[in-house]
């Protein structure tokens, strides 16, 4: 696919991040030497570089308005980044932002994980409210429509209405690391990523626990389909996707798709709007597969390092992808 629908971009740091912006006009790399380079993906071939920060960038995503990212630091401040320019919207100096989150549309907000806390901020940067948790916030996540905020932190995860008056999160609780997690998009379930090889999940409405293992290796990417069928996961030497169909994956096994290598599953990335994943994986593979027919369709070829990040525009057209040795591409999977 790199061949006929591909733009490839050679960069000089690991690629911690890829992400476009809410318009599906700009895609964007987080590098690892503090930068972040966008392109327009009316000319996907040219990147502009932005000195985003000073240090690594830590994390990426599209920000609530059209047109731009949010990046976040270990310098340990949050900006916003555009092709004119990186402006600060908030900083805690001696402390890094390490997780990014951003709703567009109507009630859009920007969330900034710094340490034990999660500062909400509105769409022209005014600080809303500061949730505080237990210990370090390892992840953040949000359901389809925006209206709660799902973190993961030591020994479970809190689940926080993001618009409420009286900030008391649902307590999710299990003891261990629990080191990324996903909300379905209709907020029926939270699962987390734990630190010994496993997933950990709550049914929101009863609290009820689901418990998924068996993987080799600490599961780093996880993500749910657009409609919540599917949970698909890295950390195995295929495509891991859990079925959230009823009450839930408890008794059912998973879909194992596109593996049969014997190398592992880094980067997961559910389209936005088709039950088809694109996996990349270790030795920088990377390829789509779909839940319905385990169709594989390779997109690039091993050999350029593992893959470390991977993300699909809004309206599916496009997916960029990045590997810890600085090499990007962007895919366009318009119809011809």
């Amino acid at each position: 696919m790199l061949d006929t629908r591909g733009t490839i971009h050679t960069f000089d740091a690991f690629v911690v991040a890829a992400a476009f912006d809410a318009d599906s006009r700009l895609a964007a790399f987080g590098l690892g030497d503090g930068t972040v380079r966008i392109a327009a993906l009316a000319a996907p071939g040219s990147a502009t570089t932005i000195e985003a920060h000073d240090g690594a960038c830590l994390a990426l995503c599209a920000d609530a308005a059209p047109g731009g990212f949010l990046s976040g630091g270990d310098d340990g401040e949050l900006r916003r980044v555009d092709p004119q320019g990186a402006c600060t919207l908030a900083a805690w100096p001696g402390k890094w932002v390490e997780h990014v989150l951003a709703h567009p549309g109507k009630g859009a907000w920007r969330a900034a994980a710094v340490g034990r806390a999660v500062h909400l901020l509105d769409a022209a940067g005014t600080a809303l409210k500061t949730l505080a948790h237990p210990s370090t916030a390892t992840g953040l996540a949000t359901d389809a429509k925006g209206r709660r905020l799902a973190v993961s932190h030591y020994n479970g995860a809190s689940l926080w209405f993001v618009a409420a008056k009286e900030d008391r999160p649902t307590s999710l609780a299990w003891k261990g690391s629990h080191t990324a997690i996903a909300i379905s998009p209709d907020a029926r379930y939270v699962v987390t990523a734990m630190q010994e090889n496993a997933l950990h999940g709550w049914r929101v409405a009863d609290g009820a626990h689901m418990r998924m293992s068996g993987y080799p290796a600490k599961t780093k990417s996880l993500g749910f389909t657009a409609k919540g069928r599917w949970l698909a996961t890295s950390g195995a030497e295929s495509v891991v996707c859990w079925p959230f169909t009823g009450d839930g994956p408890m008794g059912k096994a998973p879909e194992e798709l596109a593996g049969g290598d014997a190398v592992l599953v880094t980067r997961v990335a559910c389209h936005p709007e088709h039950e088809v994943i694109a996996a990349g994986f270790a030795d920088g593979l990377v390829l789509l597969t779909e839940i319905a027919s385990r169709k594989v369709l390779p997109v690039a070829a091993p050999g350029r390092g593992p893959v470390s990040a991977l993300a699909w525009s809004a309206d599916g057209r496009w997916l960029a992808l990045g590997t810890e040795t600085g090499f990007a591409a962007l895919v366009d999977f318009a119809p011809r």
